[in-house]
């Protein structure tokens, strides 16, 4: 897949990574075994099947330690591994690559763990015309990590913080006093270029929501019987998004109501990580 990662935000990343890891001392395991200047080579391995994602941060914490690591990439991000596969050929220093080993091994298997997830439920609903997002239940610092991860599963990005779009939930709708004007005010202050999504919790708010000039609407917790009456209430003048505790045994049935989003927070908050490992 072509999509990227921003250099500035894997550099940020792993800089304190590696910070956190080796703290004022340094590796002293590795530097008290391994002579400076002595190379090796190793291979990130597959050790079950899965959607690879997260390799940039594993090119920079490498790189970070020995400016001259060779990295052949076997697998790029996006791609599929199966048990047993070389996910990428390595060649430097000895003691960066047993010292940004766990960091990059980190990064590799929970953003692979992710996108091998998100490529369930998108596998899931294949042949229906939703598709699956993610929401902001991150782990906080890594959200642009975790969301391009969904997207190496084949999901699609929900906004990215408070500060891309406009989401009114049941707690704006209550403390502005109604769904009418939470949207005028958020309509009024929000720039031209910036949606606007209501949550709604039932049909009837659905039906008043239409009333007002909102780009998306969230449909949350609603029953599959529900969606499609809100799918056919809609008529196609909004972006439909269900939303509430989706499963891989439920997500088949809500995608088949029409509705054109389906958030799961799972992908970003409960996805095992992937199992990788470094051989020498």
């Amino acid at each position: 897949m072509s999509m990227s990662l921003p250099t500035h935000l894997v550099a940020a990343a792993v800089e304190a990574a590696l910070t956190e890891d080796l703290g004022l001392s340094g590796d002293i395991t590795t530097n008290s075994i391994i002579q400076a200047g002595e190379k090796s080579s190793a291979r990130i391995v597959a050790r079950q099947d899965g959607r690879v994602a997260g390799l940039p941060l594993v090119r920079q914490a490498f790189l970070s330690l020995d400016t001259a690591m060779e990295i052949d990439t076997r697998i790029d991000d996006g791609g599929d591994a199966a048990a047993g596969d070389t996910i990428a050929q390595l060649r430097g220093e000895t003691r960066a690559l047993l010292t940004a080993e766990r960091v990059a091994l980190n990064y590799l298997g929970a953003l692979s763990g992710i996108a091998t997830h998100t490529r369930s439920f998108v596998q899931a609903i294949a042949g229906t015309t939703a598709h699956i997002c993610c929401t902001r239940k991150t782990t906080p610092g890594l959200r642009a990590f975790q969301k391009y991860a969904v997207r190496m599963g084949g999901g699609v990005n929900h906004r990215f913080g408070l500060f891309d779009a406009v989401l009114i939930k049941d707690n704006h709708i209550a403390a502005a006093g109604g769904i009418g004007a939470a949207v005028e005010k958020a309509r009024r202050e929000a720039g031209h270029l910036v949606k606007i999504e209501v949550e709604v919790d039932t049909l009837a708010q659905l039906e008043e929501t239409l009333r007002f000039p909102v780009d998306v609407v969230l449909l949350d917790n609603m029953d599959t019987d529900t969606l499609r009456q809100a799918v056919a209430m809609a008529g196609g003048r909004v972006v439909l998004e269900a939303s509430g505790g989706v499963t891989l045994a439920t997500v088949r049935a809500i995608a088949e109501t029409g509705v054109n989003l389906i958030s799961v927070g799972a992908l970003t908050h409960s996805s095992p990580t992937l199992d990788v490992g470094l051989d020498f």
